[in-house]
């Protein structure tokens, strides 16, 4: 069976795909990842021994040095966007026998374009639950596209998110469609919400960090597949330079925002380096995307690039950063107190979630203060939050991966 991943997003995005190619290589399959061309994601891929097939614009530089979003802009550059990727996953989809998507809504809507056009499986995959139709969550407000403050009833709240997605990705979708000789998505049909995320996708998030809602309530719901999160194993070794920090004093506190710019970077460095050294703790910085770095030359401060966070978090007192899934369930299953300061879309939930389960704080809001910061580490920093993290970190599913890889190749045998 030859399989063709698509995404196009973050690391985020494109880690967990790395590891469901693994584990479908495992079982027999040959399997491409399309992914942005990016040269991080082409060495992720590489070192994970994947066939990389790019796609067009590197995502970074769009997040960080692109013109900045505008609700009025949106369908332009989605539609723009569903071009680009079908014609990246076409090239790479040549011979295979099914498309697995995630990422952007206008991508993942050019992947099921191009598996229709080779007829053959299609499967959506959401990284947290609350990106799917539910009436046991909210959906996620659209650019420009608020909700109304008064409204509570999450039946309302979809319908309304299901008017946004056609408002501002049906355009860009159906003129693709059109052009390529398909069907167009008919609101009265198959609305553009479930085309992209279908009747039945697949759920990589750990069943234990975010459960799906399993008390279903009428036919609006999907037939949601929970697999357990897609985890690549990390083999890189810890820097020379890195252990001798760690070996050097008590376990530091980590901070890092992943793939997120992050407004206002220097200043929001300076506060958590403030923040943590307040705690009595030394501080180990991940420069990230938002380019974070030293605030000064005291000897209880190190920077660290790209680094594997799965050897590293064990070591760490605490880790404070964004609330991506990746980095939530990798501290998580490394049994470390988070601090999660929460930027956009998922992010919210997953602060939510450490806090109701014990293992951290939230922080209210994007932008840390000193005094807001140093309440959550006060949070995290306790000896009871601690001990939740340590008990819940061994029910943190490492399988989900290999859970997903033989779903989809029964799937296709069956």
């Amino acid at each position: 069976m030859r399989v063709l991943l698509s995404t196009y997003g973050s690391r985020g995005d494109v880690q967990p795909m790395a590891a469901l190619a693994v584990a479908l290589r495992g079982l027999g399959a040959e399997v491409r990842v399309c992914a942005p061309s990016d040269e991080e994601f082409a060495k992720l891929l590489a070192g994970a021994g994947v066939e990389f097939v790019p796609a067009a614009d590197p995502v970074r530089a769009v997040v960080t040095g692109g013109a900045p979003m505008t609700p009025e802009g949106l369908p332009q550059r989605a539609a723009a966007m569903t071009v680009a990727q079908y014609e990246a996953v076409l090239a790479g989809a040549e011979g295979c026998d099914a498309v697995v998507a995630t990422g952007l809504v206008p991508a993942v809507a050019a992947a099921r374009s191009v598996a229709e056009k080779l007829g053959v499986p299609f499967s959506y995959v959401a990284y947290f639950p609350t990106m799917l139709p539910s009436l046991h969550h909210r959906p996620h407000a659209l650019p420009g596209r608020p909700f109304p403050p008064d409204e509570t009833d999450n039946r309302v709240l979809w319908e309304i998110n299901s008017e946004s997605f056609s408002l501002l990705y049906g355009p860009g979708i159906n003129s693709h469609r059109r052009a390529v000789g398909q069907a167009v998505v008919d609101d009265d049909d198959d609305d553009i919400v479930r085309h992209v995320f279908t009747g039945r996708p697949l759920l990589a998030a750990d069943p234990v960090l975010a459960p799906w809602p399993q008390q279903q309530k009428g036919p609006s719901d999907l037939d949601v597949v929970q697999t357990g999160a897609w985890l690549l194993t990390d083999e890189r070794p810890l820097s020379d330079d890195l252990l001798a920090f760690l070996a050097d004093g008590e376990p530091p506190v980590y901070v890092g925002f992943g793939s997120m710019p992050m407004r206002g970077a220097s200043d929001v460095g300076r506060v958590a380096v403030e923040a943590v050294r307040a705690q009595g703790r030394r501080v180990l910085v991940g420069r990230g995307w938002a380019d974070l770095g030293l605030v000064d030359d005291q000897d209880d401060c190190f920077v660290v690039g790209d680094v594997n966070h799965q050897a590293l978090f064990p070591r760490t007192a605490a880790v404070v950063h964004h609330g991506g899934a990746g980095t939530t369930t990798t501290a998580a299953r490394a049994g470390a107190p988070q601090v999660i300061v929460p930027q956009l879309v998922d992010q919210p939930y997953w602060g939510a979630r450490i806090a109701e389960l014990g293992i951290g704080a939230v922080h209210d809001g994007p932008t840390p203060t000193f005094e807001s910061l140093s309440a959550a580490l006060t949070t995290a920093l306790a000896p009871e939050t601690r001990e939740r993290a340590s008990a819940l970190a061994p029910t943190v599913r490492t399988d989900g991966a290999t859970v997903a890889a033989k779903l989809l190749l029964d799937s296709d045998r069956s």
